[in-house]
């Protein structure tokens, strides 16, 4: 908490709030990552829950685009399978494709395997990660962690989807079960949350990813109640909470109630439109497409400013992509795009 205090005045977290920030500030998902080669000098083979695991490391990485960008946030280098390992549900991180579950969720007798999480007895590498943080960095730190439906879609899928056909099909064919295993998911990331928060991260991001692939009344009954319980359940850290999710043009309304400060926007929708859809009381966080950052840098710079204008000379926005950093971005497209941003966001 003193370290969200000592930070009050950034800027991302005067836009976080909907205060006015000067500059406009700029974060990317997937900042550290595999476009920096600073990244991949250090990163050594191994899955990512094996970095992670190593807070030194874990902290250098999350380090890396902070210094060589200046963005105005770091993004905890993590993922958001973490927890649901550190609790032995069998979920490993194959590279290139992504979560693996080794026994999927698909009956009642599967709550047993999601017992509840103690951080400091599961995670504790990653709270000394977000302590080392907390001491050296001059922005704040953004803890997360995903949100149940997501985290629902890979322990029932076995793995990644297009289609989340199984998810789908349990989540109608059992609502009971279904509803018992998203509390669970939501207690799991709750805890995760507020023991990031504890240990000196100063906002939050709650990963709903996949989201998208429902319907408003699905969303509504299904998924809502535990995206709730997730964001309100840190009301009193007084941290702010952001939501994100891709293809959510459509639930935007809904996600309006979901407890959070700022709501993610992706490519889809202009930033003027979901300002309207959310209300006027949440910020926004987006929303260039990260493909965009691979043309060559007249056409990122005139993408960049649409979405600035877009977002308009309103206070409460937050520059970042629809999504992560894809590899084969060049990082010197993202520095000039953050300095663009600063130079050129919130005029009237």
């Amino acid at each position: 908490m003193v370290v969200a205090q000592t930070l009050e005045g950034s800027p991302f977290l005067l836009a976080c709030r909907g205060q006015p920030a000067d500059p406009v500030p700029v974060w990317f998902m997937r900042q550290a990552g595999r476009s920096l080669p600073e990244y991949r000098a250090v990163r050594g083979s191994g899955s990512i829950l094996e970095a992670v695991a190593r807070p030194e490391l874990a902290a250098e990485l999350t380090l890396q685009p902070v210094r060589r960008y200046g963005v105005d946030a770091a993004i905890l280098y993590s993922d958001i399978i973490v927890p649901l390992a550190a609790v032995g549900f069998g979920i490993e991180v194959v590279a290139g494709h992504g979560p693996v579950v080794a026994r999927p969720f698909s009956s009642s007798a599967d709550l047993a395997r999601l017992r509840a999480l103690e951080p400091e007895e599961d995670m504790p590498f990653v709270l000394e990660t977000v302590a080392i943080l907390a001491r050296e960095l001059e922005v704040p730190l953004i803890g997360f962690a995903g949100a149940p439906f997501t985290l629902a879609s890979y322990l029932i899928e076995g793995g990644p989807s297009r289609t989340w056909a199984r998810t789908k099909a349990l989540m109608h064919t059992d609502p009971g079960l279904w509803r018992a295993l998203m509390e669970a998911l939501a207690a799991l990331s709750l805890t995760s949350l507020r023991a990031q928060v504890q240990a000196g991260a100063a906002a939050v991001q709650l990963f709903d990813s996949w989201v998208g692939t429902l319907s408003p009344r699905d969303y509504r009954d299904l998924v809502l109640p535990a995206t709730r319980r997730v964001l309100e359940g840190l009301a009193d850290l007084g941290v702010p909470r952001i939501l994100f999710g891709v293809g959510t043009g459509e639930l935007l309304e809904l996600m309006a109630g979901a407890g959070a400060d700022v709501v993610g926007v992706d490519w889809r929708v202009p930033l003027d439109r979901a300002r309207r859809r959310l209300g006027p009381d949440l910020a926004v966080q987006g929303n260039l497409d990260p493909a965009v950052c691979l043309a060559p840098w007249p056409v990122v710079a005139a993408q960049s400013r649409a979405v600035l204008a877009e977002a308009g000379a309103q206070p409460g926005h937050i520059f970042n992509l629809r999504h992560g950093v894809l590899p084969e971005t060049d990082p010197d497209i993202l520095a000039r795009l953050v300095d663009l941003v600063h130079e050129e966001g919130g005029r009237p």
